[in-house]
């Protein structure tokens, strides 16, 4: 790729004489300029599977609440947003901080933190956004109410309820009730209705039994707001659900709002569950990567390992490609990928120096190994999307 080559050595002098880390892309490069590597995001792809969630769920009146841990991006929440979501969730408080920033009005918290560092931030948040808090132990609740009413600012806050994942959450109607009355003991606080979240139902592999899994999640959760109703408590929200049962959820009369990721995506794990036909979203995003040997008969080697995809979920999977060979990815290093070729006297030779697409398999921690997303459109960069909550994991 010669004008890639030219492009690395005039953009790496700084003016002052320094060396400096050349551009990833520029707007309008194709493909082979961009540097490896480099975290792709497909626009068309990135569209159609934001505008289907949107869709599927407003037609049951049903809330988009996108979980930001699957993308840490602010361009990608403002689309979201754009397209009806009623806000987004974060798994940490400084995941956040920079969607506050950007003016993301209304944030859940979907998940317990403690200290008073996090609980300071959180306070200050809620004098910016619309916040609300997961608890699931009655001593969360004080110290987030004790600082809510110091600052004069109100935090909905959201018993979690374990509905199967078996991780948090509390697990009786009882907790339930314990919660909820330290919740209203504060003026700074209010009952915001439910966190029922089953992450590994996201999992399952076979439609039928992920149907089934979700069903039993939405029957639990059900069974704590008719406890709430019977002692006269309306719950205003019941919030949960992910990409992978996000179609139950939708239908289940339980859930007021959903909590989808990675759908946006649609990674490789997500990509190889059983899916219904008219329920499945497009794969969007690639690690672009490029052959930089092929020493060995019936190999090629990348320059994508462990420091550039996490393998959590398994390794990645070669994207389609013209060629014959379909190379399986099928070990990892830190900054080699290793990728057999489909006979083991195959000469490699003439992938020296190809650029090739793998899809990863955890989108999520993936994400989080980039400082940018390059978007691209009919093979071409359409811009740089900054992943502005990368790595704020407090």
């Amino acid at each position: 790729m010669p004008d890639s080559d030219n492009t690395l050595s005039t953009s790496s002098r700084a003016a002052s004489g320094q060396l400096a880390v050349p551009p990833v892309a520029g707007v309008g490069d194709s493909l082979a300029r961009v540097a490896t590597p480099s975290l792709l995001l497909d626009l068309d792809a990135f569209d159609a599977n934001v505008a289907r969630m949107a869709s599927a769920a407003t037609a049951r009146g049903v809330a988009v609440r996108p979980h930001a841990k699957a993308h840490k991006c602010v361009t990608i929440a403002q689309a979201q947003m754009a397209a009806g979501a009623v806000g987004i969730c974060c798994q940490k408080v400084t995941e956040a901080i920079p969607f506050v920033n950007a003016g993301i009005g209304s944030i859940h918290i979907s998940n317990e933190f403690v200290g008073e560092a996090r609980v300071a931030l959180a306070v200050a948040m809620a004098s910016r956004v619309t916040l609300s808090v997961c608890v699931d132990d009655v001593r969360q609740v004080a110290p987030l109410g004790k600082a809510a009413q110091r600052a004069g600012v109100r935090i909905a806050v959201l018993p979690e309820v374990d509905v199967g994942q078996g991780r948090c959450g509390v697990d009786s109607t009882d907790a339930v009730g314990k919660l909820i009355d330290a919740i209203d003991h504060y003026e700074g606080l209010r009952f915001g209705g439910l966190q029922a979240y089953h992450g590994s139902a996201q999992h399952v592999d076979r439609w039928d039994a992920r149907r089934d899994t979700a069903r039993l999640a939405a029957d639990r959760a059900a069974a704590y707001v008719r406890f709430l109703e019977a002692r006269g408590i309306t719950c205003p929200v019941v919030t949960g659900g992910g990409t992978g049962t996000a179609e139950f959820d939708i239908e289940s009369g339980v859930y007021t709002e959903i909590q989808p990721g990675s759908y946006v995506f649609l990674d490789g794990h997500y990509g190889a569950l059983e899916w219904r036909d008219d329920w499945r979203f497009r794969h969007g995003l690639f690690l672009a990567s490029t052959v930089m040997s092929t020493a060995r008969a019936g190999f090629i080697v990348c320059d994508a390992g462990l420091k550039s995809v996490a393998t959590d979920s398994g390794l990645p999977r070669f994207w389609l490609s013209q060629q014959a060979s379909q190379p399986h990815y099928r070990t990892a290093s830190d900054e080699h990928g290793v990728l057999a070729l489909a006979s083991p006297d195959e000469d490699g030779a003439a992938w020296l120096g190809e650029s090739i697409l793998l899809v990863p398999g955890h989108c999520d921690p993936t994400v989080n190994l980039y400082d940018r997303y390059v978007a691209v459109r009919h093979g071409r960069v359409e811009a740089l999307w900054p992943i502005e909550a990368r790595g704020l994991s407090q």
